[in-house]
C-alpha cells in the first residue's frame, strides 16, 4: 500500500440485528451486498454491543470504553466536549470528517470538535405514516405500520446515503483523508418501509421461525406482550417487514460501494458495516428493543470490515465487541490510540489471524430506580410527546413509570459457550448457548451449572473491579499551603 493515508466509509444502520443478514445465516432475507461484502473483507461472526439502546452504544462505540465509565446508560447522556473519542481523533489528526444520517452521538458542544460536517436527518420520511390497526383497536401499538407514501427516494436514509455519495463524488488525490460515517435510520422501527420492500416477504410471513415467549424471564418481557398487544401473526408480520427494511438498506450499501469503486476508491478506502443493536422483531412475542434486554437478538450485530490489502473471505468466529472498532480503526489510520480505553484493535483478524478464544464480552444496560434522569416513564421535558396515549412509545412510558424494576440496571458478559445476565433485583439469567443458542432455557438456577455461574459471577465482580474508572490523565496541582484568603 502507498504512503498515502486510508479513508474510511462507516455504514451504520440503526437497530439491525447480525442473524437477520444473509450471509449471518438468515436463508430467506436477499441481502446480497452484504454478501458481496463479506467475500471481499473480514466478517465477525460474534460482535456484540456494549448498551442495547441507541445512543449510549454509539458513544461507547466511539470511545472505546463501557458504559459505566462515563454514566452513558441514557438515551440523553451524549459524547461530552471533554471526551476522547474517535471522531476526535481523526479530526485532530488530519481527517475529513463526514457525519450524514442519524445523530444519537454528540453533544451539541462535542460535534464541532468530532467532525467537519454533519447532515442530521430529521424524518425518516417525507410524509406522515400510520398504523395498521386503528386506534383503540388491538394491536394499535405493536409498531406495525403500513407502507409510507412516496418512493424509497423519500427517505431520510436515502438522502443521507446520497450526500455521502456525493462527496465521495467530489474528493480528488489533493484532498485530505476522510472519514465518512452513515448513521441511518433502518431498520429502526416503526415496521415499514417503501414499496417494494414493504411486501417483498410478506407473503410467506409465516415461513420465518420466531423464538417463542418462554417462562424464566424477567418481567419485561411478558408486561412488552401485554402494553404492546402481540400475538403471533403480528409478529411473523413484523418479522417479514423487518426483513423488507434490512433488503432496503443493504440496496443502499450496495450504491455505496458502487461509488467507492466508480469513483476509484478501493484500493484506499476501508469500508466498515455494523450496528448499534439489534431488534426482536417478533422474537419471544416482542418487539423494537429494551433497555435492560440482553439476548443475542439485541446485542448481537454484524461487523465486516473489508480494507485494502487485507484478508479475503476470512470469518472469526470468535467473540469481539462493537467498540472494538474505534481502536482498530485509528490503528488502519496510523494513529495511536488514547490510553485508558478498554476496546482491543482487531487488526490482526483483518489480515487473516483468528480471534481470542477466551475473550468475554460485556454488555450494559437499564438503570437504578433513582435515576430518574434516564428512563422514559419519568414526567419531564424531553419525555413530555410519550405521554400522549396517541403516541407509539406511550406504552414504553407507561410501562416504566408503573414498573420501573422492568427496566432496572443489568449486566451481560458472554463468551463462545455461555451467557451470564445479572441483574439488581428481577430474574438473572444463564444460558449454555452451545445447547441452547435461542436462549430458551434459563438454566441460572440449575444445580447442575451452579460452578459455572459462581465462577462467572467473581469474574464479572474481577472485571467491573478492572474497568470501574478511569482517571483523567491531566494533574491537577496540589494545594500544599494557605493560597486562600
Amino acid at each position: 500500500m502507498s504512503n498515502k493515508k486510508m479513508n474510511f466509509v462507516f455504514f451504520f444502520p440503526d437497530e439491525m440485528r447480525a442473524d437477520a443478514l444473509h450471509c449471518y445465516g438468515d436463508q430467506t432475507v436477499r441481502t446480497p451486498h452484504y454478501d458481496r461484502l463479506c467475500q471481499q473483507g473480514v466478517t465477525f461472526d460474534q460482535c456484540h454491543v456494549q448498551n442495547p439502546v441507541c445512543s449510549p452504544s454509539r458513544c461507547t462505540m466511539a470511545t472505546g470504553r463501557y458504559p459505566h465509565c462515563e454514566g452513558h446508560r441514557s438515551l440523553w447522556n451524549l459524547l461530552k466536549e471533554n471526551e476522547v473519542n474517535l471522531f476526535r481523533c481523526l479530526k485532530e489528526s488530519g481527517y475529513d470528517v463526514r457525519i450524514y444520517g442519524k445523530n444519537d452521538l454528540f453533544s451539541k458542544d462535542a460535534a464541532p470538535l468530532g467532525c467537519d460536517e454533519m447532515i442530521v436527518a430529521q424524518d425518516t420520511f417525507s410524509s406522515p405514516i400510520r398504523p395498521v390497526a386503528e386506534r383503540g383497536e388491538k394491536g394499535y401499538y405493536n409498531f406495525l405500520y403500513q407502507p409510507p407514501e412516496g418512493t424509497i427516494q423519500d427517505t431520510a436514509d436515502y438522502k443521507s446515503v446520497e450526500r455521502g455519495i456525493q462527496f465521495l463524488r467530489s474528493h480528488t488525490e489533493n484532498d485530505k483523508p476522510f472519514f465518512l460515517f452513515l448513521p441511518l435510520m433502518y431498520p429502526h422501527c416503526p415496521y415499514t418501509v417503501p414499496e417494494p420492500y414493504y411486501s417483498l416477504y410478506t407473503n410467506h410471513a409465516s415461513s420465518f421461525s420466531l423464538r417463542p415467549p418462554c417462562s424464566q424471564k424477567p418481567s419485561y418481557h411478558e408486561l412488552i406482550r401485554t402494553y404492546r398487544e402481540t400475538d403471533s401473526e403480528s409478529c411473523h408480520k413484523i418479522r417479514a417487514i423487518y426483513a423488507g427494511m434490512i433488503s432496503f438498506t443493504d440496496m443502499l450499501l450496495g450504491r455505496v460501494l458502487d461509488a467507492l469503486q466508480e469513483c476509484g476508491l478501493d484500493n484506499q478506502t476501508t469500508v466498515i458495516a455494523a450496528s448499534d443493536h439489534g431488534d426482536y422483531a417478533g422474537d419471544y412475542g416482542l418487539v423494537e428493543k429494551w433497555p435492560s434486554g440482553c439476548e443475542d437478538v439485541l446485542t448481537h450485530v454484524p461487523l465486516i470490515v473489508r480494507t485494502p490489502g487485507a484478508a479475503v473471505g476470512h470469518r472469526v468466529k470468535e467473540c469481539v465487541a462493537l467498540f472494538d472498532i474505534m481502536p482498530t480503526v485509528l490503528e488502519l489510520a496510523g494513529i495511536q490510540p488514547p490510553e485508558q480505553i478498554f476496546a482491543h484493535s482487531l487488526v490482526p483478524c483483518l489480515y487473516g489471524n483468528p480471534g481470542d478464544p477466551f475473550r468475554t464480552v460485556y454488555c450494559e444496560g437499564g438503570y437504578s430506580a433513582t435515576e430518574r434522569q434516564c428512563t422514559e416513564g419519568t414526567d419531564k421535558p424531553s419525555t413530555s410527546w410519550m405521554k400522549n396515549s396517541a403516541n407509539i412509545y406511550y406504552p414504553k412510558y407507561l410501562q416504566q413509570k408503573k414498573h420501573p424494576n422492568s427496566v432496572e440496571r443489568t449486566v451481560m458478559m458472554r463468551n463462545s459457550q455461555f451467557k451470564l445476565v445479572y441483574r439488581t433485583s428481577q430474574e438473572n439469567e444463564l444460558y449454555d448457548l452451545s445447547s441452547d443458542p435461542l436462549e430458551l432455557h434459563n438454566i441460572y438456577g440449575d444445580p447442575l451449572y451452579e460452578n459455572i455461574r459462581l465462577k462467572m459471577e467473581s469474574h464479572l465482580l474481577s472485571w467491573y473491579l478492572a474497568t470501574s474508572d478511569a482517571v483523567p490523565l491531566h494533574e491537577d496541582a496540589r494545594i500544599t499551603r494557605d493560597i486562600i484568603k
